[in-house]
């Protein structure tokens, strides 16, 4: 693979951090400040493409050093290098990125809320450390702007700073940083020194030339998975469903834009680039235990979170809590794809950031506009509201459609290939596995298209709140087109990809390809 020096990188990482200082000036001009934004997000966006069609799309890697050590004998680089899979997670979050912020302006203005420059600041923020974390070279960088990030999302989930606002930014806080120093950062120094600093992702796995026995090997590789809870996987959840106390365009970031993304690519980094899929697969060959090998311990906790977060959503009444739950089985379902060690479950868990970002933002946008042209949030309370805010939730079908993997969405795709990789995997339990897809995508099923049914064709049952409430709904209509537009926009790239998804379908295929080739 050849590798070329290039400042690209370093320009879409900074394009939102450089616009903070403008957004401070414009602070009572809200026109020069969303202009700034935008301004700042189509940049941003324009770099990530300009690295693609410059160097991936030929084949080559970017790379650029910050710092040769970064410390006295510590010969440990802070580096960019710039691959296909990180190059697919800048896409994804430099293009939603955009359509956030739209949205964002009609959340934010339609319920008058407070402290909006603080706001689009530390959104800022968030997307260049978001970035960092993609384009991140080695270890040690992955985990510096990993930590930058649960720092700069704080201000937005506790940004109401109520109550209960307070106690949700403690979980997020006590939850993703308590994890990450307690295990990912243990975990990265035992890396260092057993290589002897060498953490680049470039070339062949950290631990590729290790000898490691089973034990340890399985330690490890949970040590760096639950570190990295940002990808929520059970028992380390929790924080998600507190942080819904945030406005929903944080919520849109957190589940589809940045955070959770970030914790299941870091995942797939550790897979892949830390331990690698050769050495993965060859590890349980004096295994005692009761799997074959680490992975396939890694491959049976993602199955139960997926199973046991679906039968949680099915019992949630609040809309964004059961968004929540829902997108904790979803970044499952990719670390389930990585742990299977077969080319095609990690090119459908690569891709899956993709769908399930589509997806999963069209249904947020849906939620918080459900909230502010009618101030309901419970789904019991939404009964009839499709012939109201039929854009609003025919999106929101649509996106069920993408979350659940059925057509014509790029969910479909990105599911199809997680389940074909399975049948693929070398894990002895990998039918078992299969058995545990088919029944989270029912669950799926089952928690979201009661609601869109409910929307388009409610109960007249007297007892139903429907019935009780339907006169209330005679003057609700569509949120500001600020909120719709987005929602439509996301909803119709959902099907787009499952059309014209070659872009991320080429991406995955050659990540994928690339790290199973051995």
């Amino acid at each position: 693979m050849t590798v070329e020096t290039s400042m690209l990188p370093v320009w879409a990482c900074l394009a939102s951090l450089l616009a903070v200082p403008a957004l401070l000036i414009f602070r009572k001009e809200p026109f020069m400040r969303e202009a700034i934004t935008f301004l700042a997000g189509f940049v941003k966006l324009g770099f990530v493409l300009a690295i693609y069609f410059k160097f991936l799309k030929n084949g080559t890697h970017v790379e650029y050093t910050f710092v040769q050590k970064i410390g006295e004998g510590i010969n440990i680089p802070i580096m960019f290098h710039v691959d296909e899979l990180g190059m697919l997670f800048a896409f994804v979050a430099s293009s939603l990125w955009i359509l956030t912020s739209l949205y964002a302006i009609g959340y934010m203005r339609g319920l008058k809320e407070h402290s909006q420059t603080r706001f689009f600041v530390f959104f800022a923020i968030s997307l260049s450390a978001t970035l960092g974390v993609a384009f991140a070279g080695n270890l040690l960088t992955l985990y510096l702007f990993y930590e930058l990030l649960s720092l700069a999302t704080w201000p937005l989930v506790t940004h109401h700073q109520d109550k209960e606002a307070r106690g949700g930014g403690r979980t997020y806080l006590t939850y993703l940083v308590g994890t990450s120093v307690g295990f990912a950062l243990p975990a990265l120094i035992f890396v260092a020194v057993k290589t002897g600093g060498d953490l680049s992702f470039a070339g062949e796995a950290i631990l590729a030339n290790q000898e490691m026995g089973y034990w340890p090997m399985l330690i490890l590789l949970l040590a760096l998975c639950f570190g990295f809870s940002k990808a929520g996987m059970m028992p380390f959840h929790s924080w998600l469903p507190g942080a819904m106390v945030a406005p929903t365009p944080v919520s849109a970031l957190l589940h589809a834009v940045a955070v959770v993304k970030v914790g299941v690519f870091c995942i797939l980094r550790v897979v892949t680039g830390v331990f690698g899929i050769d050495f993965l697969k060859k590890a349980g060959g004096e295994n005692p235990a009761l799997f074959q090998n680490p992975a396939e311990v890694l491959a049976w906790i993602a199955a139960f979170t997926v199973i046991t977060s679906s039968l949680i959503a099915l019992t949630q009444d609040n809309l964004k809590r059961r968004l929540a739950f829902s997108t904790i089985g979803q970044l499952s379902y990719i670390i389930l794809g990585a742990a299977l060690l077969s080319t095609l479950s990690i090119q459908g868990a690569t891709m899956h950031i993709a769908a399930h970002a589509v997806g999963k933002i069209t249904l947020f946008f849906c939620a918080g506009a459900i909230f502010v042209a009618t101030g309901k949030k419970y789904i019991s309370q939404i009964a009839g509201l499709g012939k109201r805010m039929p854009f609003t939730m025919g999106a929101f079908f649509i996106g069920s459609l993408g979350v659940i993997g059925l057509p014509p969405t790029i969910g479909l795709i990105s599911k199809f290939h997680l389940v074909m990789g399975a049948a693929s995997s070398p894990h002895p339990s990998h039918v078992a596995l299969i058995v545990a897809f088919l029944i989270s995508t029912i669950l799926n099923a089952a928690y979201f298209f009661p609601i869109v049914y409910q929307a388009f064709f409610p109960s007249s049952d007297s007892t139903s709140e429907y019935a009780k409430d339907k006169f209330s709904w005679a003057n609700i209509k569509e949120a500001p087109l600020a909120c719709v537009l987005p929602l439509c926009l996301t909803a119709l790239i959902s099907v787009f990809l499952f059309f014209k998804g070659g872009f991320i379908a080429d991406l995955a295929r050659t990540f994928a390809e690339t790290v199973t080739k051995g």
